[in-house]
């Protein structure tokens, strides 16, 4: 039979795993949290410039949104977006003319929550995108 050693100092150490885990958990839990909030912001701000861009191609031909299933701007713009973000999503678009002609410009607002309020991280952040378009001549030219 072999005996192992024990050094002196094994009995100091026991519970030196479980401290440094309390130590480190917040911190590491905190980071995690960051993160989901990071991707979530991230996605969500993939979502109003997809809006705004549909916004932008329907209002950029006025034949192509005469034969849209969509009725209107709003509801072309918040298209792909899904319906737990639908109803928070603001919409709105101008019109104007400037030297090359005639544009639209669609601007998508949503104000994105974070899961925690951890201090020195905002809680709500608002995204904004805004896309201007052209607006095709109703008869070529």
């Amino acid at each position: 039979m072999r005996c192992r050693l024990i050094p002196q100092g094994g009995a100091r150490r026991r519970g030196a795993a479980a401290v440094e885990l309390a130590l480190l958990l917040p911190i590491l839990t905190f980071l995690l949290l960051i993160t989901i909030d990071y991707c979530r912001l991230f996605y969500y701000s993939q979502i109003v410039t997809n809006c705004a861009r549909n916004g932008a191609v329907y209002a950029s031909d006025p034949f192509a949104a005469a034969e849209s299933p969509y009725p209107d701007l709003d509801t072309a713009a918040k298209a792909d977006a899904s319906s737990d973000i639908q109803p928070q999503l603001h919409v709105s678009s101008t019109n104007g003319t400037d030297t090359n002609g005639t544009y639209t410009r669609v601007t998508v607002t949503y104000t994105f929550n974070t899961i925690t309020s951890y201090p020195g991280i905002p809680s709500s952040v608002t995204i904004t995108r805004t896309v201007q378009v052209r607006v095709a001549p109703s008869a070529p030219q």
